[in-house]
């Protein structure tokens, strides 16, 4: 398949494509003797993963492991579990930062006077400044 032809069977435009081949995410396509790209048809299957496990917050680098370890024939569901189990413990930190980090926009923008004033009265330059104890 030509690389147009994997991009709209994938979904994907072809930069994309060619993207994932230079990360390493497929592998490297035999060209023609005119210089275009040849691909097999399961790298369809693979841009398709690729856009599916980064739609659930995997970086490249850990769908490149995901990549390599779905094509080994010693596949092991143990290894898939925990290593998407890792990512979800990740997901969890990641949600209680973005908490803390709307818990604490939200004290400092409560503590803003609405009406105009100086910059010395907004709790929240002061704060990104780090000219005023922090608010906790």
């Amino acid at each position: 398949m030509k690389i147009g032809e994997v991009a709209k069977a994938a979904g994907v435009n072809i930069e994309t494509v060619r993207y994932y081949e230079k990360f390493g995410l497929i592998p490297e396509s035999p060209r023609t003797d005119s210089g275009y790209r040849n691909f097999p048809s399961e790298v369809v299957q693979d841009v398709q993963f690729i856009k599916r496990t980064q739609s659930l917050g995997f970086s490249l680098e850990e769908i490149k492991k995901l990549l390599s370890a779905s094509r080994k024939p010693e596949f092991q569901t143990e290894d898939m579990y925990e290593f998407t189990m890792h990512k979800v413990r990740e997901m969890e930190a990641r949600i209680e930062e973005l908490k803390n980090m709307k818990n604490l926009l939200e004290e400092l923008a409560g503590k803003c006077p609405r009406s105009t004033g100086t910059k010395a009265d907004c709790p929240i330059i002061q704060s990104l400044k780090g000219t005023a104890l922090p608010v906790r």
